[in-house]
């Protein structure tokens, strides 16, 4: 069974022909992926993808890659400039592409919501329209009020189908508001209701007109129970989670017990606190700041040997393979000077770190 996959069909050249190389280096080194990911800090994961052309490799990956394998640095970094341009012209392509069907969509949901609707046709927001013949009337269909636009005013009691709009109201009143009304005759001068009726018009147009106007201050929704709740304020949160970069997927006490490569703590998030040989082997207390958290790493060692990592009362632990290489799960870091890496070798030889300093 081949050890790598086909690359992607669509792949760049540049990139195909960069992928090709990384390849041929690991497979140079005899190197499985596992140990690549454990001697350059970036995750088995991450260069899966990487060797696979589903993500480019970064500049440090491909530094750190080249430490491992004795491979020039500069043609390896001369080849990663070409492959990045044409990895970034291949995202700019994308990006104009799905930018051209975004814009295609939205236009295509524009020109259906500006459509007709039933039996009308839409107004422009805010047109001051006149009022249509009452309902059970054989008038035209009555335009749908728009967002923005004058308020309705209320309709009056209806005498049955027919009847004329502003039945009920004074015809002083219907006038005035514009609801259809006739100019009242002229009344008697030695009478008291002329007056009376002018003086009830008045008092009536001069309510509406205040109620009028007290709406289009408030907003034709403000007075609905879902206005008045999307007005409250949400409480202020008291304490919020520490924005973690792109990647990381914990801190602290949540990364106790995870695998420092999943969590994404490694690559450029870690250093090395301490380090000690105790026989042929290698042990070092990695610790990333963005984390919070540390682990031991053990290398150069033999299948069996056990490599510990301790920060106060926490701790956890790792055994080499056939990799001769092992690293242990993370512990939450408070002060990274109690933390301290142990390794206890299957020919009974035992060691630690020195404490780090703060």
């Amino acid at each position: 069974m081949p050890r790598w996959k086909a690359l992607p069909e669509e792949l760049d050249p540049q990139i195909r022909e960069f992928t090709g190389q990384l390849r041929r280096l690991v497979d140079r080194s005899g190197l499985s992926i596992a140990a690549v990911a454990d001697r350059t800090g970036y995750s088995k994961t991450s260069w899966e993808r990487y060797l696979n052309g589903r993500l480019l490799a970064p500049r440090g990956a491909i530094v750190a890659l080249g430490e491992v394998t004795g491979t020039n640095q500069a043609h390896l970094n001369t080849m990663w400039e070409l492959a990045e341009r044409a990895w970034s012209r291949a995202e700019m392509r994308h990006d104009m592409t799905m930018e051209a069907i975004r814009i295609t969509q939205a236009r295509a949901a524009l020109d259906e919501a500006g459509g007709p609707r039933g039996h009308g046709r839409s107004r422009p927001s805010g047109a001051v329209g006149t009022a249509g013949p009452a309902a059970g009337g054989g008038g035209s269909p009555s335009v749908p009020a728009q967002r923005g636009s004058v308020p309705r005013v209320p309709q009056q009691p209806q005498a049955g189908p027919g009847a004329a709009p502003g039945h009920g109201l004074p015809p002083a009143v219907a006038f005035a508001a514009g609801l259809g009304g006739q100019q009242p005759p002229p009344t008697r001068r030695d009478g008291g209701g002329g007056r009376r009726t002018a003086v009830i018009a008045a008092v009536v147009v001069g309510v509406l007109l205040a109620v009028t106007g007290a709406v289009l201050l408030i907003g034709p929704d403000d007075d609905s129970e879902g206005a008045g709740a999307a007005k409250t304020p949400s409480p202020t949160p008291t304490a919020s989670a520490p924005v973690l970069p792109a990647g990381v997927e914990c801190s602290g006490s949540t990364c106790a017990g995870q695998d420092p490569e999943d969590m994404g703590c490694g690559g450029e998030h870690v250093r090395t606190l301490s380090s000690a040989t105790v026989g042929t082997s290698v042990i070092e207390v990695r610790y990333s700041e963005t984390c919070a958290a540390a682990w031991a790493r053990i290398t150069k060692a033999a299948p069996g040997d056990v490599v510990e990592i301790t920060a106060g009362d926490a701790g956890q632990n790792g055994t080499a393979d056939a990799t001769a290489a092992a690293y242990t799960p993370m512990v939450a870091v408070k002060r990274t000077a109690d933390v301290r890496a142990c390794a206890t070798l299957t020919s009974g030889t035992q060691g630690c770190t020195a404490e780090a300093s703060e």
